[in-house]
């Protein structure tokens, strides 16, 4: 027979969720986000968003290569062109109006970076797969046309992954921190001087204060402000006017916000995501001039769609290098 007066567990609406929010991330301020355009009634990992020059929306699918634009105010979606390298995961617009699509290839050694035309055409290497062993997620420009970028490699037990600088003529990469387990999402601070990384598979972000020449770190500068917790990790991320970053928290269907220090002020929510949709959440960036953050997710794992969500950030976004 069973006691009844023996201590027992019970679920809780909290626990019951497919993807339960920390105690002390659920007192944090939280919106959740509104469907802002549907862009295929299939799962495809979405990725890399970034405005033009005017405006227009690219994006791509990472395991089918498509480079998608969202044609603005119409949101006519098109498919531009397919990526002829493997497993585009970002798409980056230069100053001189050049796509730079990064590329993971086969997760192991072969992913680089190339630049294209808007249309896709003539397509040139910027970071070889050849030359190099570098998995490429994602990359972030300067205001002297360099860019950082991340090296998705490794595991949790194996940190192969790192962060590396291209000079502005391409001709020198430079590291910047290394043995990272899979790093995936970076962003550079309106002053340039501070540049955040998020490590996918060790579920840490990475605060990196950085001295003037944009590749030496300050003494003592490179520092761990925010350690993750839950399946699967940090994605994609990007900042505000006021300097707060905004990150994807991948196979957990929101966007974390933490103040310039790396202290969390905020979250977004993706609709659904309590009973296991939207989980897929993996990149924010703000409509140019606005505080509107559009955040791609889709729905792979349940045979369902993708979307564009939307919400309010705290502040306006940084007007990113590439528009001047």
């Amino acid at each position: 027979m069973t006691n009844s007066k023996i201590p027992g567990l019970y679920y809780t609406e909290s626990s019951k969720s497919a993807v339960p929010l920390l105690s002390s991330e659920a007192h944090l301020q939280t919106v959740t986000a509104e469907p802002w355009l549907k862009i295929s009634d299939e799962g495809l990992q979405l990725e890399g968003l970034c405005f033009d020059r005017n405006h227009n929306l690219f994006l791509c699918e990472v395991f089918g290569g498509s480079i998608f634009r969202v044609d603005l105010p119409e949101k006519k979606v098109n498919t531009v062109f397919k990526s002829e390298k493997t497993n585009p995961a970002s798409v980056k617009i230069h100053k001189n109006g050049r796509l730079y699509i990064s590329y993971l290839g086969d997760f192991k050694d072969t992913g680089g970076i190339i630049a294209t035309d808007d249309d896709g055409n003539n397509p040139e290497s910027i970071v070889s797969d050849i030359d190099t062993d570098y998995c490429v997620d994602d990359l972030v420009f300067d205001s002297k046309g360099g860019f950082y970028f991340t090296d998705f490699r490794g595991y949790s037990t194996n940190p192969l992954g790192g962060v590396y600088y291209v000079s502005p003529d391409h001709s020198k990469i430079t590291p910047i921190i290394q043995n990272i387990a899979v790093a995936n999402g970076i962003a550079l601070s309106t002053d340039e001087r501070v540049l955040w990384v998020t490590e996918t598979n060790a579920n840490r972000l990475h605060r990196i204060s950085l001295k003037e020449d944009g590749v030496t770190i300050e003494p003592f500068g490179a520092s761990i402000p925010y350690h993750f917790t839950g399946h699967e990790g940090p994605d994609s991320c990007c900042i505000d006017s006021d300097d707060n970053l905004y990150v994807a928290m991948y196979g957990q269907g929101r966007v974390l916000v933490f103040n310039k220090s790396g202290y969390p002020i905020g979250q977004i929510l993706m609709p659904g995501r309590d009973k296991g949709h939207m989980l897929r959440s993996t990149h924010p960036a703000f409509i140019p001039g606005t505080d509107q953050l559009i955040i791609c997710a889709n729905d792979i794992e349940r045979g369902g769609d993708s979307w564009l969500f939307t919400a309010k950030g705290f502040a306006k976004g940084h007007t990113s290098y590439q528009f001047q």
